[in-house]
């Protein structure tokens, strides 16, 4: 009964590391979805025409925290993409497309 119980507490102990290892890659996407959504506007903005003062310097530093993150967390995918392809219709991206 003692063995039963001491796996029991392990595999507890195990799937509350995978749980909070989950969390924290899923923080980490989140972060990473907003620093895309900043540089997404900071180029739209500079591209009509809308830029202020900051926003070159904005565009640089959101470029440097994005490839600091990926440096840390391994590089991003839109997995969005890839989940929403029919491949029936014909709309697959070309191979080696790469954002």
């Amino acid at each position: 009964m003692k063995a039963g119980a001491t796996q029991a507490v392990q595999k507890a102990q195990e799937a509350g590391k995978a749980g909070q290892a989950k969390i924290e890659e899923t923080r980490a996407k989140h972060h990473l979805d907003g620093l895309f959504r900043d540089l997404g506007a900071a180029l739209y903005a500079d591209h009509a025409g809308r830029a202020t003062a900051e926003t070159a310097a904005n565009i640089t530093r959101l470029y440097s925290e994005i490839e600091a993150h990926e440096a840390e967390n391994g590089e991003a995918s839109d997995a969005s993409e890839s989940d929403s392809t029919d491949e029936s219709s014909g709309d697959t991206p070309a191979e080696g497309f790469k954002l």
